[in-house]
């Protein structure tokens, strides 16, 4: 696990605590004035002490205001600030921001704007020249309050901003911009305090807006904003509901506010709301006391939190410092690093390491790919921007016609479009927390190499007799934690050692087979993916049709079946949910493959069987009774009428996979059919109507792609393989035999028989091709060989939507039968532009 600065991990101790403290206590609501009231409300100010305490600070300088995250901390600074907006006799204020900050601190600026107040961005590099900017001794007595906004850490890089900026700022020595008036500082520490020590006692912030989860990893949905007491009097605060009015009249415009500043801006009934939360604060609080021992705040020992620093730094170090020197045989980098440091000091280096993994050629291989990739090796990390626009252009480069090309190509905020034009839209980025260790640091090095240098993932130099790990006593400033919470060294690589490593890796391959390999493969796919016309006269014939019942299950092979509104009658309409509702699918759940549905037309029924199971059957007609549950569920960000297909199938499914499950069925009214899809030609004024499926009615492959493909897969697993236990593994609902390999590609559109299909565009397969749908193992190699085939991508075969039907019998698709492809004209499928995976379930 490696995006811990997203959110942390929790410890199953910090788990038991708090429910202990739920099972033992009763918490009422804080508004009263009973027991149970009193505990709530002395939990809450209890909490605000040890939070002050944590930060080296007192309730004499800080008053802690808790909020539902980090973002409504920031929220309420810009509603509250006393701004002095534009067109007013004295000079107005202004709000200015690093460019490297989160969103939630630049989207300040849409209240700001509300208000008629001037927003200034900065770059970082302007705040250390802004000592230009201080303004003449007769201009200092200017009184209008302006803030300024700074990350302590950026989340994008992990740089560490000086927090000596905040006394520079405030006393004058810098001057974001050159205009009279008093600089207040906001300090957006979410990301630092996760793995840094504060001391509020010497960095005297005016604000300070923190999340929990990125501390403790639980709670979440609960923040807090840290308020200076000098400022505290000056916040305007409006709404005043829930409890924080002292005194008020409903028939006139009287109200009198609470005295405490922390009682005036948080709802009481939020509070209580929150009580969970805060318990739970509690109980990471005291946790951390235990892990890493008490501060000792007269002597201004920065205890715990120094040790969790020094030990996240040499995990982010020493990773940093492999990974800057994997190269190619040819020289070329194997990543390309996105740093304002060298990692070499803990003070302007947090434990963030940002990156784009390159090819042999220098070119940048989408984040989304090697997001795929690494989940197959059980590695989560985040990818994308972050959050943060501003530093992703800085470092990436993007300009800002660049994002707004992007935009108009189909990209946005969040989604996998991870290349525009050959150029990245985001980048990769790892990030270390108080639990990880020198393994999680291994794990992730050993996957880069095994992907871009060594032929398989058995070849780890660092488990080989040339590496030889030398394990060093790490000096008392760098110790790290293992599993024990224990403090231990942390082995270390000497240079001359790495080098021979790196020596042997470099001709070892790549993440494609090596370069002579590849290239040859690309050639034969460059020679047949996109012909110019079709090749003799050989007719295309349909030889597989394929249905799945439930989604995520086994396919239903059939010789002719008919096809409705939504594609293959009964293709994908039911999907198994966890017990919150959310879809199962092979990706959480592999055994699922296992689960062979059939569907008797003629009797009306689904059987549904499993080795070890006894079979059971469903009605294929819609259960209108009073005891069907009717409810929506969601299939790629679509809402779907769905109903419940009762106790007995629910009890089946959850036996079978162990954990508890239920079967739901799509609905057949017309009139709640949500999941639609919108297409461009065919049916251009027309909504299709889709079943379960992710993307489209229809996934088509072809034969003689699949053959391409199995040729290299064999010979990189060095065993046979079987052409059907292959197709199976791409779940695809038509099967054809083209005469070229890829040719499909280059399709339009297709007829077959009596229906026309519209190609939708390529489907960008996942890890569930690496799931053998005969025995449910998993092997990563399959996703590998697609990638290195394929120059990068993993698109295998094309999606198809046919034109609604208008005729009350519904027309068959048979075995084979002709298939009669129109070639496009632009000889490139642009994938559906869906921030979801595409592949079939």
């Amino acid at each position: 696990y490696l995006d811990h600065a997203g959110s942390t991990l929790f410890p199953e101790s910090l788990l038991k605590a708090f429910t202990d403290d739920l099972r033992n206590n009763i918490y009422g609501n804080p508004h009263s004035q009973n027991i149970s009231s009193k505990l709530t409300y002395d939990t809450i100010e209890h909490v605000r002490y040890r939070i002050l305490q944590h930060f080296h600070t007192s309730a004499d300088d800080y008053t802690i205001i808790f909020t539902s995250g980090c973002t409504a901390a920031l929220k309420l600074v810009a509603e509250a600030f006393p701004w002095i907006p534009e067109g007013t006799k004295q000079p107005s204020s202004r709000f200015c921001y690093l460019t490297d900050s989160h969103t939630s601190v630049v989207g300040m600026r849409g209240i700001t704007a509300s208000m008629n107040v001037v927003s200034v961005p900065i770059k970082p590099k302007e705040v250390f020249l802004s000592e230009k900017n201080r303004l003449p001794a007769e201009e200092q007595n200017c009184t209008t309050p302006h803030l300024f906004s700074y990350p302590a850490q950026s989340n994008f890089s992990g740089t560490k901003y000086p927090l000596s900026w905040i006394q520079d700022i405030k006393s004058g020595k810098l001057c974001p911009i050159k205009i009279p008036g008093k600089w207040f500082v906001l300090l957006d520490a979410a990301s630092y305090v996760s793995s840094s020590p504060l001391d509020l006692g010497v960095h005297q912030a005016d604000f300070i807006s923190i999340s929990f989860y990125k501390i403790f990893g639980f709670p979440t949905g609960l923040g807090a904003l840290l308020v200076n007491n000098r400022i505290a009097p000056l916040l305007k605060k409006t709404y005043f509901g829930g409890g924080t009015a002292a005194a008020y009249l409903a028939g006139e415009d009287f109200y009198y506010p609470r005295k405490s500043i922390a009682e005036r801006c948080v709802l009481r009934v939020l509070l209580w709301g929150f009580g969970s939360g805060l318990l739970s604060a509690e109980a990471a609080l005291a946790w951390l006391s235990c892990l890493t021992g008490p501060c000792v705040i007269s002597e201004m020992e920065i205890g715990g939190m120094e040790k969790i620093k020094q030990h996240t730094f040499a995990l982010a170090h020493y990773t940093y410092t492999v990974l800057s020197t994997l190269k190619y045989a040819n020289g070329a980098p194997v990543v390309c690093i996105y740093s304002d440091t060298d990692f070499s000091n803990p003070d302007v280096q947090g434990p963030i390491i940002n990156f784009n993994v390159l090819d042999e050629n220098g070119e940048v291989i989408g984040f989304s790919q090697v997001d795929k990739m690494a989940s197959l090796y059980n590695i989560h990390f985040r990818t994308g921007c972050f959050c943060n626009t501003g530093a992703c252009q800085m470092h990436l480069g993007i300009s800002n016609e660049d994002i707004q090309r992007n935009l108009q190509a189909g990209h946005v905020c969040g989604d996998d479009i991870d290349l525009v034009d050959g150029r990245p839209t985001g980048s990769v980025r790892i990030s270390f927390g108080y639990m990880s260790s020198f393994e999680d640091a291994q794990t992730f090095l050993k996957f880069i190499i095994a992907t871009r240098l060594s032929k398989s993932d058995t070849e780890i130099p660092f488990q080989s007799p040339v590496t030889k790990l030398m394990t060093e006593s790490v000096p008392d400033d760098h110790p790290s934690f293992d599993s024990g919470d224990k403090l231990s060294p942390i082995p270390h690589i000497m240079d001359r050692e790495l080098r021979n490593n790196l020596a042997v890796t470099k001709t070892t391959g790549s993440w494609q087979p090596p370069e002579a390999e590849a290239e040859s493969i690309r050639a034969a796919v460059s020679e047949t993916a996109v012909p110019t016309r079709r090749k003799g006269g050989k007719p295309i014939t349909v030889t597989n049709i394929y249905l799945y019942p439930i989604k995520s299950c086994s396919a239903f092979e059939v010789t002719e079946w008919p096809v409705g509104n939504q594609g293959l009658l009964y293709d994908r309409n039911w999907m198994i949910v966890n017990q919150n509702g959310v879809c199962v699918t092979q990706k959480q759940e592999p055994s699922l493959c296992l689960v062979n549905p059939s569907i008797d037309l003629k009797k009306k029924v689904m059987f549904i069987q499993a080795e070890g199971m006894d079979p059971i059957s469903i009605s294929l007609e819609e259960d209108t009774g009073k005891e069907a549950v009717m409810y929506e569920s969601k299939v790629c960000s679509h809402r779907v009428k769905t109903y419940d297909c009762g106790e007995r199938t629910a009890d089946w499914f959850s036996l079978f996979l162990g954990r508890p499950c239920r079967l739901i069925k799509q609905s057949s009214d017309i009139k709640d059919r949500l999941h639609q899809k919108t297409t461009k030609g065919l049916a251009s004024a027309t909504n299709i109507s889709l079943s379960l499926v992710n993307e489209a009615q229809y996934l088509l492959i072809n034969r003689a792609s699949i053959m391409q493909l199995k040729e290299h897969v064999s010979a990189r697993l060095e065993e046979p393989l079987e052409i059907e236990e292959l197709i199976r593994r791409f779940r695809a609902n038509l099967v054809i035999s083209a005469p070229e390999s890829f040719e499909e590609e280059e399709w339009a559109e297709i007829s077959i028989g009596a229906l026309r299909f519209q190609v939708v565009g390529p489907c960008s397969r996942c890890q569930i091709i690496c799931i053998d749908q005969q025995s449910g193992e998993r092997n990563k190699e399959f996703l590998q060989s697609l990638s290195a085939a394929r120059g990068k991508k993993t698109n295998f075969g094309i999606y198809l939507m046919n034109q609604p039907l208008h005729s009350s019998f519904p027309d068959i698709l048979s075995v084979g039968s002709q298939v009669l492809p129109v070639l496009k004209e632009n000889t490139e499928i642009q994938p559906p532009t869906s921030s979801e995976e595409k592949c079939s379930g």
